[in-house]
């Protein structure tokens, strides 16, 4: 827990699909925590984030046997006063599945995270869950831009909410192959 006042920093970002790069891993290099909302494609993925920075991470629908073992379909935390939850298939703010609403329920968070469509949002849902997806990291998709999301925690309030973009979708040389 950061002491009362003090700002936790972090990386959120979906949808590696096995792609790292020298950017990402800058970006994670200033975060105190990095979230991944699944589709992480892959344990290299996985090694070189969390050498970087503590992870916590969903697997996603295009993850493996051995992916699936390594990191969990949902996880619900709390940290420094926020609830969490992450999964990768949710929804959109306004416009959530039926299962997503009855866990919301359960759960409680005041803040939910999802990745898989690919595009970036960010809006409360009308029960005033803070619905975050940080878009796609990676470049397998039909995304045009690659994004992540920066922001803080401060006294169990999210704020300074942040877009990353790393640039076009296009074939790159991947650090995890």
């Amino acid at each position: 827990m950061n002491a009362k006042g003090t700002a936790r920093r972090i990386l959120l970002l979906s949808d590696t699909h096995s792609h790292m790069d020298a950017d990402i891993l800058r970006h994670a290099e200033e975060a105190d925590e990095i979230w991944h909302a699944g589709d992480i494609g892959g344990i290299a993925v996985l090694d070189a984030l969390s050498a970087v920075k503590p992870l916590r991470a969903v697997h996603g629908n295009i993850d493996d046997a051995s992916m699936r073992r390594e990191a969990p379909a949902d996880v619900v935390f709390e940290v420094d006063g926020l609830r969490v939850w992450i999964t990768h298939i949710g929804g959109v703010a306004g416009r959530l599945p039926s299962p997503i609403k009855k866990k919301l329920a359960e759960y409680r968070p005041n803040v939910f995270v999802c990745g898989h469509s690919h595009i970036l949002r960010a809006g409360h849902d009308p029960s005033g869950v803070l619905c975050l997806n940080p878009g796609a990291a990676g470049h397998h998709g039909f995304h045009h831009m690659r994004t992540m999301l920066r922001f803080q925690i401060v006294d169990g309030k999210l704020v300074n909410l942040e877009v990353i973009e790393l640039g076009k979708r296009g074939k790159l040389e991947d650090l995890a192959s």
